[in-house]
Parts: C-alpha cells; structure tokens; sequence
C-alpha cells in the first residue's frame, strides 16, 4: 500500500496536523510527528530514545526547524504555532508537494520555484538514533539549506520549560555534542552531526510552542526548547545532505549504510511473512494495506533485556503514550509474531514474561527502571488467561514442544493459585467452578478505566470473557498434559465444572449472555462484547445457537466500520464520544467507545458461525481506509461511538494490528 498525500493534505495544516507518522527503532524509542511538519503532542519529536530499553522514553531532538533561499527566495519549511497568539509562524506546510510512507521511510517534497527538495526521516533498527536527509532532486541552480536543532531531556509524558534543562555543548567534527542535565534524572550525551556544509553551537531558548492535541485531551499544551546547534550547506542539482541524532556511543555518520539497513529490515518482515503464509494465497486475493499493516506489527516488538536474559522481548501496548502490559502484550503476540512468521520471536516475548510470573499471575505492566513488579502491578484477572492461549497457539503454529515443556510446570502452579484463590480476589468459586474477581476500587478486567478512587466499571464477580478464558485455558491444559505424556483428568475435570457452571451466563429473556454474574447487584444484563470471547476462542463453552445468537446481536447493536462498542447505545451509561480531560475521558472508555482490536475476535465468532470467509472479509475491509488517517499506516486503539466514529487515543494499537492481522489470516486459512 502506498501511503502518499499532496497538497490537498500537506499544505492544509487543518487536515495534515490530523494524519500523523510513526517511525520506530526496536527498543521502545520513536520519530513522530504531523504530515505538515508541525508539532502538536508533547510525545511529537524526532528522537524519543529509550535509554534503558523499552522504557526511560525520553525527547531528546524535538525538530529541525529549516528555511532554504533559492533563487533569490526565502522560503520558510517549517511549521509551528504559538501559543502567546495561537499563530501559525511560519507556516512552512504550504511548501511541501507531497508526503509518502514507505514502510519505516518518511518522506516529504518541498517545492520551491524550480527547485525541488526532498527530506527523508529513518531510525535504524535497535539503535536511539534518527537520520535526516536532504536531497535536491531537481533545481537550476544550487539552494541553500540552513536549519537549527532544537533539543530537550524530559521524560516522554512531560514539558520542558526555559531552565527546566541544562545543556553544555561541545563542538565536535561535523556537528556538536550535547550533554541535557534535566532537573529530574542524571544527564544525557547526544550528538548532532551532519555529513558536509558548516555546523555552529546555538545557545538560546525557543518559548511557548502550542501542543494544540494535548489542550484537546485536557493536558498542560505548551512548551520550550533549546537552541543547540545551526547546520547551513549549499546544495546543488543531486546533492545530498545527511544529519544524524544519536544517543549511541561512538556514534558515527553514515548514511546510506543506515538507510541500506532501515531497508533491508523492512524487507524481512515482508518475507517472514510472505514465507509464513499458505502457498495456495494468490496475490489479488490479498488487499493493498495487509504489508502495510505487517509492518506496522514490527513496530510494537522491541527489546526486554536483563543482565541474565540480554535476549528478551516484549511488545509496546501501544504509541505514543503505552509501555509493555501484559495483558496487551498476550492478546496481540498471535497476530503480531505468529502470523507474520516470527515465531522464534513469540517465544523470546513468552520466556520474558514468564520471569514475572508470581501467585499464579502475570503483571498488568512492567516497570521502566527493571525492578520487579509490585503487588499493585497484577491487578489483571485475564492477562494469565491470555498467556495460556498465547502458548496454546505458539506450540499449534510451530509443533514443537520446548517452550511448552519449559513453562508447563509454571502453567500447573498458575491453576493451582487459581484453583486456591490469588490477588484481588481472584479465584475458583466451587459451587459452580467460575472464577471469580475483583475487589473494591481495583481494577482487573479488561475494561479497567480509573480516575482517582473512582473504577468507571469495576465488574466485580464473575466476568463472563474471565470465563471463557477459563475454560479454554483449562482445555489447553488438558491437551498440553496429553502432549507431554502428563496426566489430564484434573484439567479435564475442573473445565467440565466450569462448563456446567458457564451456563449460568445465558440470559434466555434477552437472547445473550449477562456480562457479569454474582456481582455486588446481582447478574448485569448490560450488553457488552465480552461474550464475543465466548465464542471466538478455540474451546467455546456455548451452545451452537447461542453462539449465533451472540454474534447476532453483537453484529446489530456493537458492530461498527472499525470495531465493536464497549457498550450497546441504549444502555443508561453509553457515552458517544471519547474526549476532554482525564475524567471524561475515562468515563467513556469503556461505556460506549469503539475498540479496534475486538474486530478481530467478532470475525473469527462470525466465522465459527456461519463459515462464510467473504463476509470476514468484508467486515476487515474498512480498515484500509483507516491506514489513511490519524497514524498512518497503523491502527488507532479507540473510536468515538457515534458516527462517524472518529479515531481516538492512540494512533497505534499492538492489539487493534495484531488482532485484526490474526482475523484476517483466518479469513484467508479457511479456519472456521
């Protein structure tokens, strides 16, 4: 798929500050920013390194603010607004001819006169580095290119204001080396080089630039950045220029290794995937956006290490804002691995998170600084459930039984805690073998939105996807037993237990399953998608009919062009739109908003139903369109409930890709 806009998009910045890109480098760190090259996220920049991989994210490059005279001409490329008049000052965008995405190449041309520029962006793989490129492509005469460095220290999440940092800058062959000492963490070394033209330390601040898209979600919207370094060069017709922000030691130029390798990175992704794929899948069977959305799966896989594990693996919840959680992590690990042909790769993930496992429980999240988790971290009900079907499908994929020899005892100790009862309240109730869950003022399922003391859907007793989660897992246990020549029958027993007693989930007046039994009110008819897992997972506990039933219903009333709604319309707390500050926000996160990443779950119960592979297709298909807007080329996490179903949170979702990547491969298998 060729992700490409012209001035109809780069040159209004209404429209091009709405459509954003994202280039990642493997270890947690990202490029981001507006196709109209202005800045409207504290999380915008062009090197967010991750300095103790995944996490430490911090902005260390924000922008390159470039002007070019040509022809007697000065022409502004850059674009910001302030936020003392809220002005557009300059407005560069008007220059840009076109804006294309290849892969994790991003690349705009300026048109100025005759004269035609073009920039490149790139990180390289597992490295806290950012190229920048400039080429004349076309020009009668030579142009000139100055541009300044504009930097920072600060953790992702937060602003930088003037004397928030202190910076000390060396001049060093082909550029300048920064040493950032930020009033909260130990300093940071970095370079600033280019490839030819003149370099020269800055020294000044840049106030009271305008975060119009954090202002939308309620957050502080304004900030500064220092002045490190200017770069000037003259550029004639086929000239380059190649400038380089590293975080790395011994951090050297060259870039067209660098690019070669972005590259060469890129294709064998495309190739795993190509290779993991059925031979009889014919080329036009196969939509544009699938290798698009193969390689945004790679950009949510980074790097886990540890003294004793230097191998390890993880997956990004989602950009700009998430770390590594493990529920996300095991959701999207089959579509983003397995389908793309990595599976040595979903092994490395599930060996990670094993390390973590404690009372029978995965954490929720993983802490950045490498430390173990805390108590409080494991206030997840499903993420341990999900593990089991992440190594059920590893081991259906690969047949091979390593992993699963290595993790079963861990596996037998998971259901033993659960059968004993773990953490927030977490276990079997045996009068009708259903686990049960939660407690007051924690959150533990998937809908797990809090604001201060205030759980917006707490979902205490049993929730119904726990459920079934349950009993695939305890079906997986017995098959994983049989495999390795263990005894089954305790499995076999406690799943036929929990069968019995999944029954109790059919609300036979209203034709679908309650989305929770025995809560603090009784049984909660809300209509919610949860039940979908009921029948999308290999071991469904529902009848046939009621399976159609489930889907039906969802189909009708939860199904929209880019996912399921959290809530059905009707239901008292529905909220249509997701925005605002934090408070509001949560209060419609889980109450009505659309989540991408349960399109994937809704195809595959549709499937098992009615066994109709065009229509799978059909409900995928508009996710094609979406890869135009907001993160290009990836898959947002939410969408606003009510028409036209805007695209909220995060611009890429691990589990919005992965998932709808899994679906479509079912669609494509036949696997009904």
């Amino acid at each position: 798929m060729r992700i490409r806009f012209g001035r109809e998009v780069c040159g209004d910045v209404a429209v091009a500050e709405q459509r954003e890109w994202l280039l990642t480098n493997g270890l947690g760190g990202y490029a981001s920013g507006t196709v109209g090259g202005l800045s409207s996220r504290a999380y915008h920049g062009l090197l967010m390194a991750a300095l103790r991989p995944p996490g430490e994210r911090r902005l260390l490059l924000a922008k390159l603010d470039e002007t070019v005279t040509y022809d007697g001409g000065v022409y502004p490329l850059c674009t910001n607004r302030w936020t003392s008049d809220g002005s557009l000052a300059p407005n560069g965008s008007v220059w840009i001819e076109s804006f294309e995405l290849d892969g994790g190449i991003a690349t705009w041309e300026f048109a100025v006169g005759d004269a035609r520029l073009q920039k490149q962006v790139w990180m390289p793989p597992r490295a806290n580095a950012t190229y920048v490129r400039y080429q004349l492509i076309r020009g009668s005469q030579p142009l000139d290119l100055a541009f300044i460095a504009l930097v920072d220290d600060r953790d992702q999440h937060g602003r930088t204001h003037v004397g928030g940092v202190q910076f000390a800058l060396d001049p060093v062959a082909g550029g300048v080396r920064v040493q950032a000492t930020p009033w909260d963490a130990p300093p940071t070394t970095f370079v600033l080089l280019a490839d030819g033209g003149r370099a020269q330390p800055g020294g000044d601040w840049y106030r009271g630039f305008d975060l119009a898209a954090e202002r939308e979600r309620g957050l502080a919207d304004s900030e500064d950045h220092f002045h490190a370094a200017s770069f000037q060069a003259t550029l004639a017709a086929g000239g380059t220029l190649t400038f380089l922000v590293s975080a790395e030691p011994g951090a050297a130029l060259d870039g067209d290794a660098a690019l070669a390798a972005r590259r060469q990175h890129d294709q064998t992704v495309l190739d795993s995937w190509q290779a993991a794929r059925p031979t009889d899948v014919t080329p036009t069977s196969t939509p544009d956006w699938l290798p698009q959305l193969v390689l945004a799966s790679d950009q949510f896989i980074v790097d886990r290490p540890d003294a004793d594990h230097p191998e390890g693996k993880t997956i990004i919840a989602g950009y700009h804002w998430f770390g590594d959680w493990g529920r996300d992590t095991m959701i999207s690990l089959p579509g983003l691995t397995l389908v793309t042909g990595r599976s040595a790769v979903a092994e490395q993930i599930l060996r990670t998170f094993a390390r973590f496992v404690s009372q029978g429980m995965l954490p929720n999240n993983l802490p950045d600084d490498g430390q173990a988790p805390a108590d409080a971290a494991y206030n997840t009900a499903d993420a341990t459930l999900w593990c089991v079907e992440a190594i059920r499908a590893v081991v259906a994929a690969t047949g091979r039984d390593d992993l699963l020899r290595e993790v079963f005892p861990v596996l037998q100790d998971i259901v033993a805690w659960h059968q004993r009862g773990t953490r927030f309240g977490i276990g079997v109730d045996p009068s009708d073998g259903l686990l049960r869950a939660g407690v007051p003022g924690v959150q533990v399922t998937w809908m797990d939105a809090r604001v201060g003391d205030w759980v917006v859907t707490p979902r205490i007793g049993k929730p119904i996807e726990i459920n079934a989660l349950w009993y695939n897992a305890l079906r997986s246990m017995a098959g994983f037993a049989r495999r390795l020549g263990e005894a089954p029958a305790a499995f076999d027993a406690l799943a036929e237990t929990a069968l019995t007693g999944f029954a109790r989930f059919w609300n036979a007046d209203r034709g679908y399953c309650f989305d929770v039994l025995d809560g603090p009110d009784g049984n909660d008819p809300s209509l919610r998608p949860n039940q979908l897992f009921a029948v999308s997972l290999p071991e469904s506990p529902l009848a046939p009919e009621q399976q159609r039933q489930v889907v039906d219903v969802c189909a009708r009333r939860l199904h929209t062009s880019y996912g399921l709604r959290s809530l059905a319309a009707d239901g008292p707390a529905y909220r249509g739109h997701y925005g605002g500050d934090q408070t509001a926000r949560d209060g419609a996160y889980h109450q009505g908003t659309v989540w991408a990443w349960l399109l994937g779950p809704f195809v595959l119960a549709h499937l098992r139903v009615y066994r109709d592979p065009a229509a799978g297709r059909a409900l995928l298909e508009p996710i094609g369109d979406h890869l135009l807007a907001a993160g290009l080329g990836s898959v947002s996490e939410i969408f606003d409930g009510d028409a036209p179903f805007a695209p909220r949170g995060c611009i890429a979702q691990a589990w919005s890709v992965g998932e709808i990547l899994r679906a479509w491969t079912a669609v494509e298998h036949g696997e009904f």
